[in-house]
């Protein structure tokens, strides 16, 4: 009886050591200033929130990061709604999602306004060829140091880590069932199951239909508003590995399909999104400005985020009730490792993207080395200077 209250517990939150204000403002801090998309945002949470203040424990941080990773949508927003459930459960986690995506929303907003009225973002290529670089750096930086912390010694996380990072690096994409598969195979070698076809545990699984029948939802004809919804929802609810990822399912249906937009105004909508802080998703709210104004950003953000928003706080629970058990921590072990192998193969192929001479490979190097060797200079000045120095180089290199 005693071992029995002993385990129950252990899956009660440990208290707070800050205030839920103090985590709203964190992350409405790093939705205004976080550059680098997923791979630098998860990053500088584990940097600030686990390293430096020590709010979340690194176990919370892995469960999060994991959850992120198998869910669809957008992975650092994810991993700070599930931060935010942590101690504060789904107030907690409402709070936080909206204050990381508020800033950079205000954001791409007034740049849509600014690109409809004066038509055209060309300024925009001379600050992307440096701060694109300068991003680089960044990411390198925050994929070593989740490296390092992640996998240890152990050879099978590195074999799985190796595979994960290749695959990513050739195919350009992260893919969901090569994640799934790594935390089932490190989850059989070392904690194997004893009653691994249990007919309860399969039933676990029945609510996925709901989401399968979600997908061949047809966009119906109604409205341009209505039409949004349905498309940004299925693009919230079914793109996995969030960030680029999202890019060909948006041209297929944006530009295809529904020809909202042309070529060149959806490459200049992504590179807003990569120029803007917060998560690169947030390019689907210029997309729907450009559509039908600020009711089409505010819906099609909307409907970006709130697959991702259900899909993180229905399946938290159990993750903090079941996640310390020997068979799923391992899995989760897997799928983590899986998932940093990933992170790093995106930042090789951002890397091959952005960094095209020698000027743009001096941007990445001055940034890694300035991170690696000085504590008080911010990402956010580097990118600041980085812009500025952009305008001035990107027109002589031409």
């Amino acid at each position: 009886m005693s071992k029995s209250l002993e385990n129950e517990s252990t899956v009660q939150p440990q208290a707070a050591t800050y205030s839920l204000l103090q985590l709203i403002l964190y992350f409405l801090k790093l939705g205004t200033i976080g550059f680098g998309g997923p791979v630098a945002l998860t990053g500088y949470m584990y940097r600030d929130l686990v390293e430096k203040r020590g709010w979340i424990s690194e176990d919370d941080y892995k469960d999060g990061l994991a959850l992120s990773q198998l869910a669809p949508g957008p992975l650092a927003a994810q991993l700070g709604i599930y931060l935010g459930y942590v101690h504060y459960r789904i107030l907690g986690a409402t709070l936080v999602g909206i204050a990381f995506v508020i800033p950079s929303f205000i954001m791409v907003v007034a740049l849509g306004w600014a690109y409809v009225r004066y038509g055209g973002l060309t300024w925009m290529q001379s600050v992307f060829y440096a701060v694109g670089a300068s991003v680089i750096g960044i990411i390198a930086l925050s994929a070593y140091k989740l490296t390092t912390k992640t996998i240890g010694r152990d050879w099978l996380l590195w074999l799985i880590y190796i595979v994960s990072l290749a695959y990513t690096t050739i195919m350009e994409t992260e893919e969901v069932l090569l994640i799934l598969l790594a935390g089932i195979l490190y989850w059989l070698v070392k904690t194997p199951p004893k009653n691994l076809f249990n007919k309860n545990r399969l039933n676990s699984f029945v609510g996925y239909p709901f989401f399968l029948a979600l997908a061949k939802y047809p966009a119906v004809d109604s409205t341009t508003i209505w039409n949004i919804f349905i498309f940004f929802s299925k693009a919230g609810a079914f793109v996995f590995g969030s960030g680029l990822a999202i890019v060909p399912f948006l041209y297929g249906g944006v530009v295809a399909e529904q020809q909202w937009l042309n070529a060149q105004e959806f490459v200049d909508a992504v590179a807003v999104a990569m120029i803007t802080p917060g998560p690169v998703v947030i390019t689907t709210g210029f997309i729907g400005y450009l559509v039908a104004g600020f009711s089409g950003a505010t819906i099609a953000a909307v409907a970006t985020f709130l697959p991702a928003y259900l899909l993180t706080i229905l399946p938290a629970p159990l993750f903090k009730k079941y996640g310390k058990l020997p068979g799923i921590a391992t899995f989760i072990t897997g799928v983590t490792t899986a998932a940093v192998g990933a992170i790093t193969g995106a930042v090789i192929v951002l890397g091959q993207r952005s960094i095209i001479d020698i000027p743009t490979a001096l941007f990445a190097v001055v940034t890694l080395v300035i991170l690696l060797k000085s504590k008080k200079i911010s990402e956010p000045i580097i990118i600041l200077i980085s812009a500025i120095i952009g305008l001035i180089v990107y027109p002589i290199m031409q």
